[in-house]
């Protein structure tokens, strides 16, 4: 191509792109039209038009079957037809397409990746309706290959595709693309160590992924499919054994990996919330959950979900469960994101009325001393833990008024004589059970009505049944502060009245003025 035709091209104004599409449609002989159009696709701020307008044009071929083309074998040497060249040229310019596609999703700004990313998605689905040659016999076909190279561009080792991976959960709708991205999953998956990015990658992709647990009932509510006829019964079936041996093969390579302390989170994470339901042998976890305990923060409290699921499920035997899950109660609960997962799973560790007097007895006290140092809302949730505990041990009753524990008033809040040892590791030892819940007595001074009034509860005959925790958790310290506002605040008349333009209100003397000077 000449000079002067390459500077004709660069010069293609983007408004015009829609129009050469529609000439290429209706006619080859401005076939070039297609050529003009890749080559703008490198021009500054011609990336999405371009994008645009090329899926315009591959939809409309794909649907026309215009590259469709048989399998023949030639017995004699010629010169092809020129139908046949022109459909190996149409189908080149096709691929090198999808090679721009591709690497738009890897390299391009923001909004060009979410673009390129939706027209690959378009275009994959298209081919797997209309496919480029003859599929046999086979009445669905899926273009594998073309979701392995998205998947590939997603899964990049150098960029964060945190938005990208949003937009590509929309597939998860389609359960013939969802079944086959988990096919894709452990081909993609390196044994050895990748790099930080990859795994951050992988584990946003996997926690955006669902596996149904009864694929027939799924099948049967979701039955539209991204390619081949919109029915699950159109030659598409679910495998749920073939998708779950795929989930399993990728994590056995995850969890040979070294992980930074962030990316331990995230997987434990999308472990707990993804992928261990689906586990062909949970107990596996077993040493890498006893090992994430040990850790200090969101690590340890994630972990112990964990250990918890092995150990009511899975008949897991941990002994010292309860110490590690007593040593988790520090002032520094309260600054993390997964404090109610740890308030949650406790009050069903406890849950048991077999379980030691004096071991419940160690979880209540220690949670009243916690609230004197615990923001209100956390309080509120404290409370009827406690409220709980008391209610499932009516033993421990005598903590309300214990005859070492003595009156507290308002002004002595002194823990000096309280025989409880916070700094006991162990629960046993704590001497629990010769203390008093006078924290709780204290918290009936609060400067906030709303824990003040929960706090006397101790004063008054327990509820016949338990506190829902799980409701209670769901409060935030937002609608402790409505409230509180509503209670103290009433509604001010910021106008008399409503204002209708830019004018000044009715009656303001100013107004006069105005009037005269904006006449001259």
């Amino acid at each position: 191509m000449s000079g002067a035709a390459v500077s004709s091209i660069q010069k293609i104004p983007t408004k015009y792109l829609r129009q050469k599409a529609q000439e290429f449609l209706t006619s080859r002989k401005h076939a070039n039209n297609l050529v003009d159009i890749i080559a703008q696709w490198d021009q500054q701020d011609s990336g999405i038009s371009c994008i645009l307008t090329l899926e315009t044009i591959f939809l409309e071929v794909l649907k026309r079957g215009d590259m469709y083309q048989e399998r023949t074998i030639t017995l004699t040497i010629g010169e092809p037809s020129a139908e046949s060249r022109y459909i190996s040229w149409l189908r080149n310019c096709f691929e090198e397409v999808w090679a721009k596609i591709l690497a738009s999703i890897e390299s391009c700004r923001s909004g060009v990746q979410l673009q390129a990313l939706s027209t690959a998605i378009k275009l994959m689905a298209e081919e797997g309706k209309a496919p480029l040659e003859p599929t046999g016999d086979l009445e669905y076909y899926f273009p594998l290959h073309r979701l392995k190279h998205i998947l590939m561009s997603l899964l990049s080792p150098e960029k964060d595709n945190v938005h990208l991976i949003a937009r590509f959960q929309e597939l998860a709708n389609y359960l013939d693309a969802l079944y086959f991205t988990w096919k894709c999953l452990p081909s993609l998956t390196p044994k050895r160590q990748p790099h930080e990015i990859y795994i951050k990658n992988l584990l946003e992709l996997i926690d955006k992924l669902p596996l149904p647990k009864d694929a027939q009932g799924e099948a049967t509510k979701n039955s539209e499919l991204l390619c081949g006829p919109q029915q699950a019964t159109g030659g598409f079936t679910w495998d749920q054994t073939s998708a779950r041996r795929a989930l399993n093969k990728t994590w056995a390579c995850v969890m040979h990996w070294e992980l930074t302390p962030q990316l331990h989170k995230q997987l434990l994470v999308v472990l707990l919330e993804r992928v261990m339901p689906h586990l062909e042998k949970p107990v596996l976890l077993t040493d890498f959950l006893m090992d994430s305990l040990d850790a200090d923060g969101p690590i340890g409290l994630l972990a112990l979900q964990g250990v918890f699921l092995l150990v009511t499920q899975h008949n897991l035997e941990y002994p010292n469960i309860f110490t590690k899950l007593y040593s988790m109660f520090e002032p520094e609960i309260f600054h993390t994101k997964y404090k109610a997962r740890l308030f949650y799973l406790s009050d069903l560790f406890l849950s048991s009325t077999h379980i030691p007097e004096a071991l419940v007895a160690a979880f209540a006290k220690r949670l009243a001393r916690l609230t004197l140092v615990a923001p209100a809302e956390d309080i509120l949730i404290i409370l009827l833990f406690i409220g709980n505990l008391l209610l499932r041990h009516p033993g421990l009753k005598r903590l309300i008024d214990h005859p070492q524990g003595g009156e507290v008033h308002a002004e002595d809040t002194s823990s000096a004589a309280d025989p409880f040892l916070m700094e006991e590791r162990d629960p046993l030892q704590s001497n629990a059970l010769m203390s008093s819940l006078w924290e709780i007595r204290a918290l009936q001074w609060h400067v906030l009505p709303s824990v003040a009034t929960a706090a006397r509860f101790i004063r008054e005959p327990l509820p016949s049944v338990e506190y829902d925790m799980a409701a209670a958790l769901e409060r935030t310290g937002g609608h402790i502060f409505e409230r509180e506002l509503k209670n103290r605040v009433k509604e001010i008349m910021l106008t008399f009245e409503r204002p209708t333009s830019m004018a000044l209100p009715k009656g303001e003397r100013l107004l006069q003025y105005w009037q005269l000077t904006s006449s001259h």
